[in-house]
């Protein structure tokens, strides 16, 4: 399966997550997990109101890696959202897609990079691509919104159609500074 991407022109700089949603829709994307992100909420909110799409929200990341799994067994593809310093708090239960060879597409929004406030989220922002990369899952990175969306696409391949365990770091300086 090859997947096309949005054919609208837009300004990924800006119009990147309505890109994502439609890409990820495309790819038959039927249950969104995630843990609450700004990062995020464009794309959270797009696929929450999408009545074909069933959402739901995780107290810990590592429930939406048992999701995705549960999903891809009853014949559904998923994506997870979480934020980088949620990452470690998974790392033990992607032991299971990457042992049983599911496929597994999880987005990642970086902490700890390009103006980053907050010092606590330094090293986990520092670890989370070598975290991943250790117990087994491919590392893709995205740092503007064209790369974003022809990324994920990629993703969308490698993991449904190649049974693979890929995440997809979306750079901080993409998304800008956090505000509090």
């Amino acid at each position: 399966m090859t997947l096309a991407l949005p054919t609208e022109p837009r300004d990924l700089a800006s119009d990147w997550p309505l890109a994502l949603y439609e890409t990820l829709k495309a790819a038959g994307v039927g249950l969104m997990a995630y843990v609450p992100d700004a990062g995020h909420s464009t794309l959270i909110n797009l696929f929450g109101t999408d009545p074909d799409v069933v959402c739901n929200v995780l107290t810990t990341e590592e429930e939406g890696i048992a999701i995705a799994a549960g999903a891809w067994l009853g014949g559904m593809r998923s994506v997870v959202l979480m934020q980088s310093s949620g990452v470690g708090n998974c790392i033990n239960m992607l032991s299971l897609p990457v042992q049983t060879r599911m496929p597994l597409l999880m987005l990642v929004t970086m902490r700890g990079e390009w103006d980053e406030f907050n010092p606590w989220q330094v090293p986990m922002g520092r670890a989370t691509q070598a975290a991943l990369e250790a117990i087994g899952v491919t590392v893709l990175r995205a740092d503007t919104g064209a790369d974003v969306v022809e990324t994920v696409a990629q993703a969308v391949t490698m993991a449904f159609e190649g049974d693979q365990q890929i995440a997809v770091l979306i750079g901080q300086r993409l998304l800008g500074k956090k505000k509090w």
